[in-house]
């Protein structure tokens, strides 16, 4: 089907999967060190109704479960659980695991950047996603200058089970911009973006182009905490989330 078909009876349909909302750093965990991290995203404006089986993203509260551990000073790898609870009154859902293995470039290499690059595999259900098996390459450049920080994600999906497996790889760039304005209070603002595959993008109205007034806590060098409300741009996208992330890091080198 053509995608200017899906916009006129289905829009909504490729709206982004509010899991977890993050623009990564290329840093990857000391080795044996472990960090736990809570992403916390509820929708306020959505989709409002089921589309091809997949239950409407307004209202829902998304709880994800990420537990990352340091193989080496290069290696990390990670793991998701995907949970969520929405006003239709089933409760709370467990909606699919994945995993992400991540490597970077050593700083012994001495890169006027930081980079990284993961490789996230793995499983959603049916009722939460028109994918459900997907893999996502995601290389990861950031800078800090001075007060200044900049990361840039330009991350790849591939769908291998459900509706998007025709578009094959998909473009999907994420940003983040910050600056500190104390030691303690880092505030700035991320982009994600969907805007189609190489083949040719999608047509604007199709694609996702959401914007996070953010700010980080830089509380101690072992928690994180990062809080956000989201804007969409296009009617795909949700309009309106807020979003946060609780972590804590322990084991491993000390800091």
């Amino acid at each position: 089907m053509k995608p200017w078909l899906l916009l006129l009876i289905a829009p909504g349909v490729f709206a982004q999967g509010s899991y977890e909302i993050q623009v990564y750093p290329s840093e990857t965990l000391a080795p044996g060190a472990t960090m736990v991290e809570l992403h916390s995203n509820f929708t306020f404006e959505g989709v409002k109704s089921v589309i091809d089986g997949v239950a409407p993203t307004e209202h829902q509260l998304h709880e994800t479960v990420e537990i990352t551990h340091g193989i080496n000073d290069w290696f990390e790898i990670g793991w998701y659980i995907f949970t969520a609870v929405g006003p239709d009154n089933y409760g709370w859902q467990w909606v699919g695991d994945h995993i992400r293995p991540r490597v970077r470039a050593p700083e012994s290499w001495k890169w006027p950047v930081g980079a990284s690059i993961s490789f996230e595999f793995g499983y959603q259900r049916a009722a939460y996603s028109t994918d459900t098996w997907t893999l996502e390459v995601r290389p990861i450049v950031d800078k800090q200058l001075g007060r200044w920080y900049m990361a840039f994600n330009p991350t790849f999906d591939r769908s291998f089970h459900g509706l998007s497996v025709g578009d094959g790889w998909v473009f999907s760039p994420d940003v983040k911009v910050g600056y500190d304005v104390t030691k303690v209070v880092n505030a700035g603002f991320e982009y994600y973006g969907v805007v189609g595959p190489f083949t040719g993008f999608f047509p604007v109205p199709l694609e996702e182009h959401q914007f996070f007034p953010d700010f980080d806590l830089n509380l101690s060098p072992n928690w994180e905490f990062n809080f956000g409300v989201g804007i969409g741009a296009t009617r795909s996208t949700d309009h309106l989330i807020v979003k946060m992330i609780l972590g804590y890091r322990f084991g491993g080198k000390k800091s």
